[in-house]
């Protein structure tokens, strides 16, 4: 039984490693573009790691899996899972320990360029013939860590659709001056995303104000419906309104602002001075500029800066991620249309779908060896 891994990433891997936990006598081979293994997870969770969340679906499954390896994971008061060691290193160490330790093999510096309907999979390093095959090339986000969205172009080669793409969990460009004025300032705050004047997402969180417009949880969280606008032909005019003191309203706001003279000790002084320069001191203007701050969003910082690609292969396309079109062929994590929030739940699906998919291939060679 051999089994071709396309890409060295979280899906990957965990594919890997879990095919040679079930079945030993297998011969599992990774290829990877890059000249390492496992570099886009060294990115995640600033250098951290956030490899999964006790309310994401499969946290049980992926926190089982970790603990076979030996990683011991340590928990934020949000539920955001991290290696005990809060380095990301660790997580790719004990991954390329399990990979050494299992007799996985990883071929680094090899560029697929096309998989036939046989699962024959050719490549810059030579040709490989598989009896089963993973995609898991990652999509099209941050392609300096390895995913460049060539997997999309292997896939429908083999007859799979695949939806548009854009980026996700992403900060957003503004064309106004404030938040440059501002760059740096953070705030808690709830953001209303709005498309042609209706309002199409919010999320209640933190806000980093930048040189080019919007970055924080929040505004990642928003990015999605941002990015599929700004895909479009013709998007829609796309407007952030930021209620910068939810807990205030606009009747309360202004009567600390006739009380006190200014949102300073509210705000911090850099935000009062752009709302009240905005509202030229008027205080029953500047209370509703607070709940209600519209700064134009022209795009997004693009595939470069994004955390994850929206869109990809269907997920009617797929059975326990096994492809519909070609037996034996299975496509994990990104290059799926299924994304998340902030907060490591891209990462458990990324874990989820490689060890599903490792199951499925284990099962399947059971059930033919057994007739």
């Amino acid at each position: 039984m051999r089994v071709v891994i396309i890409g060295a990433g979280a899906s990957g891997l965990a594919c890997a490693i879990r095919i040679k936990q079930n079945m030993p006598d297998a011969e599992v081979i990774v290829l990877e573009r890059l000249s390492v293994a496992g570099k886009k997870i060294l990115a995640t969770g600033n250098g951290r790691c956030n490899l999964t969340n006790t309310a994401a679906e499969n946290y049980n499954e992926v926190k089982d899996f970790f603990n076979s390896l030996g990683l011991m994971l340590r928990l934020d008061e949000s539920g955001r899972a991290y290696p005990y060691s809060s380095k990301a290193q660790t997580v790719v160490d004990i991954l390329l320990e399990a990979c050494a330790k299992t007799g996985v093999e990883i071929i680094t510096d090899c560029t697929v360029q096309r998989i036939d309907g046989d699962l024959t999979v050719y490549t810059d390093s030579g040709i490989f013939s598989a009896d089963a095959v993973v995609a898991a090339t990652g999509g099209k986000a941050q392609s300096a860590l390895g995913s460049d969205g060539s997997g999309y172009g292997l896939l429908k080669a083999l007859g799979h659709s695949v939806t548009p793409l854009s980026p996700s969990l992403v900060q957003l460009k503004s064309s106004s001056k404030y938040p440059r004025k501002i760059s740096g300032t953070r705030a808690k705050c709830r953001i209303f995303l709005e498309l042609d004047g209706e309002i199409a997402a919010e999320e209640l969180g933190e806000i980093l104000f930048t040189d080019y417009g919007l970055s924080g949880i929040a505004v990642m969280n928003l990015s999605e419906i941002a990015g599929r606008n700004f895909a479009c032909d013709n998007p829609k005019k796309c407007v952030a309104v930021i209620d910068l003191i939810p807990e205030l309203s606009e009747a309360e706001i202004k009567n600390h602002l006739e009380k006190f003279g200014s949102l300073t000790g509210i705000l911090g002084a850099a935000l009062n001075g752009i709302i009240m320069k905005q509202a030229e001191n008027d205080f029953e203007r500047a209370a509703k500029y607070a709940k209600g701050w519209r700064l134009i969003i022209t795009g997004t910082k693009g595939f470069d800066f994004a955390q994850i690609t929206c869109g990809g292969i269907p997920e009617n396309e797929v059975n326990n991620f096994e492809s519909c079109k070609v037996e034996n062929l299975y496509i994990c994590g990104e290059l799926l249309d299924r994304q998340f929030e902030c907060g490591g739940f891209n990462l458990d699906f990324a874990w989820h779908s490689g060890i599903t998919a490792a199951d499925k291939i284990c099962d399947k060679h059971r059930e033919m060896t057994n007739d």
